[in-house]
């Protein structure tokens, strides 16, 4: 006879599952060219891309990943043809761009697109080098309506970065055509390989209809010519590795120095175990669960120098939010994380002060997030749950100190927007794979559809169509439940990937180093006016 689970063992499994889902899509995303293309990659001599990758960042350090889900549910390739990530090369933390050639190869494609403007984003906040590993063949034709014109913004954000003292270094490794010839054309370093690279406005065949001229790949765009002739390559590497390593030098070579925070060497590990956190998180996004459970998993544990691993800031008042201030590998942060979903209006006033705090002290913020919105009803409005929300959202908009939001459940309604949703330009935001985001749960959608169409139908006199109502309830809760899940969310690159939850501390570690690029400063001019 088999013995019923535990509540936590049931947790665990339920989490396990999910996780392996996310798993899967990201084995599925690296292989997204077909085993096909990648045999051919390799029969050529050529490195993929995330070998590329791999070669270029120092030895034993992580890469983080980011986006890597782009394109899910869009009808478009997984991970949108192009590797992004920031990893540490000779010391010095990196953007990496990486087109994948055996990815239609290496074109550009419109989620591909977006999620190059995400990683330039992060990178001009965090100030950067870019460093991109260029094999592309320009932009995928036939969407070419949808790459076009935004697609200009690519070679703008690269000589905006170069204007920012922010160095962008191509290593061209093959085709780098139309388009794609731009990349190297705008960066302040450029290397390429021999007889290997091929970087032209216009191929052979383009030109050859242009203007009847007949030219070959090298004579028009080859590397070695344009290392002896035209001046377009800075560096002729002999084959892939060399120019790995050449690229490596560079970045030696660019003295480059952090302006923020250094953090000690050491730290305490977080008191609790990490791995007791698939035990605690819910099966069920209604069941509510205590951040602090989560919070002494991922930050500094208790040591001499920081006896209080989590100091709470106003734990008695609007209990459903949790705010404090702890230590995430040496650097200060403060915590705001939803406790019992619902934000009232305590819980809102709460935040709004602790977020001024945080900017009065230069101290980067961690949003926790689980929530369904803020508090409905006629008692909660009487009592200005609006004003109290507007005042939370207004902190959370106007505040200059770095966020970084993890959606460690449900993400609702105007909750998501005051826990620095997406729309509010956290630095970072991940996702754990049992996490939600949409305006209101499909059940409550659905509910408030039925109602509607009930009192529709009472005005018109009418009776109310159960079977029909059946139907589109049905369709409804469907579309929504397949929208509101994290990889669907990270598809339309709305986070910056869907993470195991055991990599929590690991991944803010490499954000808040990374964030620690420049000096962190807080509000100085005021936030506006809120209403009292």
């Amino acid at each position: 006879m088999t013995a019923e689970l535990t509540v936590e063992e049931q947790r665990r499994e339920a989490i396990t599952a999910k996780i392996a889902h996310i798993d899967d899509l990201h084995q599925q995303s690296i292989h997204a060219g077909g085993d096909k293309y990648m045999v051919r990659h390799h029969e050529r001599g050529k490195f993929w891309a995330r070998e590329r990758i791999e070669l270029l960042i120092d030895e034993g350090s992580a890469f983080l990943e980011l986006m890597p889900l782009a394109g899910f549910g869009q009808n478009q390739s997984l991970g949108g043809g192009v590797v992004t990530g920031i990893g540490v090369v000779e010391g010095v933390e990196c953007m990496i761009i990486a087109s994948d050639p055996t990815v239609k190869g290496g074109t550009l494609t419109a989620i591909g697109l977006k999620k190059g403007f995400r990683a330039s984003q992060i990178a001009k906040e965090n100030q950067l080098p870019v460093i991109n590993l260029v094999e592309s063949g320009g932009a995928d034709l036939p969407h070419q309506k949808d790459i076009f014109i935004p697609g200009g913004m690519a070679f703008r954000n690269i000589t905006n970065a170069s204007a920012n003292r922010q160095p962008t270094i191509a290593v061209v490794f093959g085709n780098c055509t139309a388009g794609g010839a731009y990349i190297p054309g705008m960066s302040d370093y450029v290397v390429m390989v021999k007889e290997g690279a091929k970087v032209f406005l216009a191929g052979p065949p383009l030109v050859k209809m242009a203007t009847g001229e007949v030219s070959d790949d090298e004579t028009l765009g080859g590397a070695e010519m344009h290392s002896r002739v035209s001046g377009s390559s800075d560096y002729l590497a002999e084959d892939e590795n060399d120019a790995i390593r050449i690229a490596r030098r560079i970045v030696s070579r660019l003295n480059w120095r952090k302006k923020g925070f250094v953090p000690p060497a050491t730290f305490a590990d977080p008191d609790l175990d990490v791995e007791g956190l698939l035990d605690v998180i819910p099966t069920d996004l209604k069941e509510p669960f205590d951040p602090r459970e989560v919070i002494l998993r991922i930050v500094d544990g208790t040591s001499p120098d920081n006896e209080q691993p989590y100091d709470e800031f106003k734990p008695l008042y609007g209990s459903s939010l949790s705010t404090g201030w702890a230590r995430l590998h040496g650097h200060q942060i403060g915590i705001i994380a939803n406790a019992r979903g619902v934000l009232f209006s305590q819980e809102a006033q709460k935040a709004a002060q602790f977020i001024q705090l945080c900017n009065q002290k230069d101290t980067p913020i961690l949003f926790l997030v689980n929530t369904t919105g803020y508090m409905v009803g006629a008692e909660y409005e009487q009592g200005g749950i609006i004003k109290h929300g507007a005042m939370m959202v207004n902190a959370v908009a106007n505040s200059k100190v770095p966020h970084l939001t993890i959606n460690i459940g449900g993400s609702f309604g105007a909750g998501n927007y005051g826990m620095s949703g997406r729309a509010y330009d956290p630095r970072f935001l991940f996702a754990w794979p049992n996490s939600k985001s949409s305006v209101m749960g499909s059940e409550q959608l659905a509910g408030v559809m039925e109602i509607v169409s009930r009192e529709a139908a009472e005005k018109k006199g009418v009776p109310f169509n159960e079977e029909e109502f059946a139907g589109i309830k049905a369709f409804v809760t469907a579309s929504i439940d397949e929208q509101a899940v994290p990889e669907f969310m990270s598809g339309m690159v709305y986070d910056d990937g869907v993470i195991d939850p055991r990599d929590t501390r690991t991944v803010l570690a490499i954000c808040l180093s990374v964030i620690a690029n420049l000096p962190i400063k807080g509000v100085e001019g005021g936030f506006g006016v809120f209403r009292m």
